[in-house]
């Protein structure tokens, strides 16, 4: 049995962080940290919880987070974590950071992408992305690991097994993919007023959102060169769910039997990773709530391209379900545990 802390707790993916731990059978949740919300029992901020969970918020205090937990879930805004994991390492604590803070192994990304200069420039270093499907190993020996965002866990779960195995072109590859608006986080703002996103569906930050880097330098480092890609993400006007549509060009000729099959056997070990049937696709109704990313595979011949759909929960393989089974790794536990 462990203890865990989860600062940050009253955001969107805080709330599923407790949700999928409440049902967890090794997990006690010892602290919860919100500054917004300290003092208030958690029922009252969010009454889905009454009679599960008899706890208050609390705020943030480094020692008594670190008397409380064996390991604490970060699930603060961007260029905030920075702010906090050092004091928590020190303490001799294991950190899952939600944020984007611990993800760019170059230091100088950060003031161009994310706006601010990184002040815990050694821990970059030490950092582990939190990829199971690809770094299994190395999580379980983190003390910090950096969970991978939402968009970029859909896109590299769909394009690096083909990147891997060389079977695709490095050089051209196109990632087109849509998020809910729980993708944006829970402070409101005017693009995601209700009527303002409703019945539209709409490009933003293209060529400029700060997944990109994320992305690219996880692709390059399986590529083992550079990889510049194209990647335009979409608000499309329903709650949470993320379905990326990859264009791959092939480098040696495949049918969809053959590209169907190589996804299959590539992934046929990982728990949270279904490879669907030739000529099925992923919905993201399919994953609501779930950790599982679906995915599905079509070659056009014609063009020479393979076509790779994928499609997540946002809030739960794209960030909370992900640092739990990140959680799992770490500590020994089976895998799947509170997460199926």
């Amino acid at each position: 049995m462990i203890d865990v802390a989860i600062v940050g707790a009253t955001g969107y993916a805080g709330q599923e962080l407790i949700r999928i731990l409440l049902r967890h059978p090794k997990v006690k949740i010892k602290a919860l940290v919100s500054q917004s919300s300290a003092n208030k029992p958690v029922e009252e901020v969010f009454p889905y919880f009454g009679k599960m969970i008899d706890m208050s918020f609390t705020n943030m205090d480094v020692l008594n987070v670190a008397d409380a937990a064996d390991v604490v879930f970060l699930s603060l805004p961007h260029k905030a974590a920075m702010n906090v994991a050092g004091r928590l390492l020190e303490n001799k604590l294991r950190v899952i950071d939600l944020s984007a803070d611990f993800r760019l192994k170059d230091k100088s990304l950060y003031p161009t992408w994310y706006g601010v200069s990184h002040i815990e420039e050694d821990l970059l270093e030490t950092a582990v992305y939190g990829l199971p499907e690809f770094y299994r190993a190395r999580i379980k020996k983190a003390n910090l690991v950096a969970n991978p965002g939402c968009y970029p866990t859909s896109a590299l779960l769909g394009t690096l097994p083909a990147l891997a195995e060389g079977i695709v072109d490095p050089s051209d590859i196109v990632i087109d993919a849509k998020s809910g608006a729980s993708g944006a986080g829970r402070v409101p703002s005017d693009a995601l007023h209700f009527p303002e996103c409703n019945e539209s569906i709409k490009a933003y930050k293209v060529g400029s959102h700060q997944h990109t880097p994320e992305i690219e330098q996880e692709l390059s480092a399986v590529a083992k060169q550079d990889v510049n890609m194209v990647f335009t993400p979409h608000l499309i006007p329903m709650n949470r769910g993320i379905l990326s549509t990859i264009y791959l060009k092939l480098n040696k000729k495949m049918t969809t039997d053959e590209a169907v099959g190589f996804y299959r056997g590539y992934y046929r070990r990982e728990c949270f990773v279904r490879v669907l049937k030739k000529g099925e696709f992923p919905q993201t109704k399919n994953v609501t709530g779930l950790n599982y990313c679906d995915i599905g595979v079509h070659v056009d011949e014609d063009s020479g391209r393979m076509i790779v759909i994928s499609a997540i929960d946002n809030l739960v393989k794209g960030a909370a379900g992900q640092a739990i089974q990140n959680m799992n790794i770490m500590f020994g536990f089976k895998e799947t545990m509170g997460l199926i």
